[in-house]
């Protein structure tokens, strides 16, 4: 271990030459101009971890391609499946940036690029763990996969049929994560639960055109109307969602889990200021965290109806829409409540209107057992890397991927984000701290090594 923990000082410089020629490649997933991009920042990876000693496969998805890497020569040891994504959102607005988005730069000790955090800077932190290992042991303790997609932010459309399709391939103990982030900076946490989705977009359709509002109103109802006199009756004041049934199958906050997340140094005052809000708002028997990571949700993402240039024009519109969203926690069914919103709006129309009700995307929650050897494992990594024992923490948002790693492979996935909150990721001026880069390179070394402490020469976990 002394000669890894060695090359991962000494060769501090070159870690991070070798991620800024993947930031540099604009593999934008969403933009079909970027095609070429993204079959270059496949290969530029697939390259690092054959140099490595991996077995590295460039897999066909129907989509943007996916780098598929394996080392499996430790016998009786778990095997632990990375999964990380090389493509990026687009930079816009460009003009906002303090430096090229694509032009790796680096000011106080923080590396600026697109992706730099999500997710090209966290999941490189696990392929250089990968490569210290094997350029100086020669071998690794566990078995090690990896499975980079270049699909994640539009959505991963053909990655749950590649693991169903491939279930041997990617067979393994753990999965690994790093798309998440610390708690606050000198925080570091283990992400054990993910909120589950449901996002609909909801149609309404009246006249066959637009209408006078002066020669008409009164006489024919307004698509923009009901729309308004739905959404604005789905969530009371407090927060609490009115589809009927939407909170039956619930699951409670554990009492430990309330204890734990009143420990944490959170500063209510700070997110006020951080936001730019007077006050925070939500249910009132939980806290600001128990209602961002454990309770459900429902929020309009988008409203779009009638006229939106200069000045007046009196209408009645002929057609409106809405983009809602819902956040789940375990046990919700994503298909019951998106069948519990569809029955709400249709139980609403008004004489005159039609509904139209378009699923986006539905995942359920997800939750990790945090006693399990590779928390455990995963927690010593941590607290050895960065000095501190880690946090434990859910999140508000989804990785839809978890839940199908869970479904189709039956595994845990440990969720080890390296990043801050505030590292831009999604906005101009993405952002990674070269400190949290080198630790979460440490950790996954280190992460290595616990695994196969805790699982022993038998191959069991102790």
């Amino acid at each position: 271990m002394e000669r890894v923990l060695r090359f991962l000082e000494e060769r501090r410089e070159e870690a991070v030459e070798l991620l800024k020629g993947w930031l540099a490649i604009p593999s934008v997933s969403t933009d079909p101009a970027h095609k070429s991009d993204l079959d270059a920042a496949a290969n530029y990876i697939a390259r690092i971890l054959e140099d490595a000693g991996l077995k590295v496969e460039i897999l066909d998805t129907g989509g943007h391609p996916a780098v598929y890497a394996e080392w499996s020569q430790a016998e009786a040891a778990p095997t632990v499946l990375v999964y990380g994504h090389y493509d990026v959102q687009p930079p816009d607005p460009v003009d906002e940036w303090l430096s090229p988005p694509f032009e790796p730069t680096i000011r106080e000790n923080k590396i600026y690029a697109r992706g730099a955090t999500d997710d090209k800077g966290q999941c490189f932190t696990h392929v250089r763990s990968v490569q210290a290992w094997l350029a100086t042991v020669g071998r690794l303790p566990v078995n090690v996969k990896f499975l980079i997609e270049g699909e994640e932010e539009i959505g991963s459309p053909h990655l749950e049929g590649l693991v169903r399709n491939n279930v041997e391939r990617f067979k393994c103990d753990y999965v690994v994560v790093s798309d998440t982030a610390q708690f606050a900076p000198g925080v570091p946490a283990i992400t054990y639960g993910l909120r589950g989705l449901v996002y609909a977009e909801i149609f309404l359709s009246g006249p066959k055109t637009d209408l006078h509002s002066g020669v008409f109103g009164g006489a024919v109802a307004n698509p923009a109307n009901n729309l308004a006199a739905i959404l604005g009756a789905m969530v009371d004041s407090q927060g609490r969602v009115q589809i009927p049934g939407f909170y039956d199958q619930v699951r409670p906050i554990e009492p430990w889990e309330r204890e734990e997340f009143s420990r944490l140094p959170f500063d209510e005052a700070g997110m006020r200021n951080y936001l730019g809000v007077d006050a925070l708002w939500g249910e009132p028997d939980y806290s600001v965290l128990e209602r961002r990571w454990c309770r459900p949700t429902c929020d309009i993402n988008g409203l779009t109806s009638g006229y939106q240039g200069v000045g007046a024009k009196t209408i009645i519109p002929a057609r409106a829409s809405a983009k809602v969203s819902c956040r789940l926690v375990p046990d919700q069914d994503p298909q019951a409540i998106f069948a519990a919103m569809q029955q709400y709006v249709r139980e609403r129309l008004w004489p005159g209107i039609k509904a139209e009700i378009v699923s986006h995307g539905l995942a359920p929650a997800v939750l990790m057992d945090v006693k399990s050897p590779g928390m455990r494992a995963a927690r010593k990594a941590i607290a050895r890397a960065f000095g501190r024992e880690p946090v434990l923490i859910r999140e508000g948002g989804s990785i839809p991927v978890v839940a199908t790693f869970k479904e189709v492979l039956g595994v845990d996935t440990l969720l080890l984000g390296w990043g801050q909150n505030d590292d831009n990721l999604h906005a101009p001026n993405e952002k990674f701290s070269l400190d949290d880069f080198h630790r979460g390179t440490l950790a996954s070394a280190l992460l290595w090594e616990e695994l196969a402490a805790l699982y022993g020469a038998t191959g069991a976990a102790k």
